[in-house]
């Protein structure tokens, strides 16, 4: 259970909220089923975490910068889920 890229599930997952590792159907072959579950799950604990932030409504940089971050963390789950349908299968 060494595969995450940053050391640990939450790092990995903070990572790719922040942008700094940018995912893909490739990204995650060499991942086992345990281990695409803990990012999972420290993903959604991130996605819960930031969409608990509410920028201003006047901060639109502080409000482009949530989305893009949603967005990122959104991407990779549904990359996650795909990838794990794929090995099951």
């Amino acid at each position: 259970m060494g595969n995450f890229m940053g050391g640990s599930a939450y790092a990995m997952a903070r990572d790719i909220g922040e942008g700094l590792i940018l995912v893909n159907a490739s990204t995650f072959k060499k991942f086992e089923p345990g281990e695409l579950k803990q990012l999972v799950f420290e993903l959604e604990k991130l996605q819960k975490e930031v969409r608990a932030e509410q920028p201003s409504q006047d901060d639109t940089q502080g409000i482009q910068k949530r989305g893009r971050k949603l967005g990122r963390i959104t991407t990779a789950l549904q990359i996650i889920h795909s990838a794990m349908v794929r090995k099951s299968s």
